[in-house]
């Protein structure tokens, strides 16, 4: 299986947007509940926000009323949205299934806040 391609980051004052964007390779992605996974330097890496195949989400504590997890079927693609975010939101972000699959972490994507 192809790893899925994550697109988006960069460098953000805090306070500051980005959005995210991930294109998944993969046939019958529309029956897949998908999520975004971080990980920060020196730490573990963690559930961000998870969407069902019919559009349920669910979202970190740490996250939740700033971000918005959103996926479109008929492009294969997952998404994003990060508003308010803070220094502690730097991390490299990862699409991948939920639950994930180890065979499918791609490269990531790197978002840095600066206050």
């Amino acid at each position: 299986q192809a790893q899925y391609a994550n697109s988006g980051g960069g460098l953000v004052q805090a306070g500051g947007s980005l959005r995210l964007s991930c294109e998944v390779p993969q046939n019958g992605f529309s029956r897949f509940a998908m999520a975004w996974y971080r990980q920060a330097p020196g730490k573990e890496r963690e559930l961000v926000a998870r969407i069902n195949h019919v559009g349920g989400t669910n979202y970190a504590d740490s996250v939740k009323g700033r971000f918005t997890i959103s996926r479109d079927n008929a492009k294969n693609s997952l998404y994003l949205q990060m508003n308010s975010l803070k220094t502690e939101d730097t991390a490299t972000y990862y699409c991948n299934t939920y639950p994930y699959s180890r065979q499918l972490w791609g490269q990531g994507t790197q978002v840095t806040v600066s206050s």
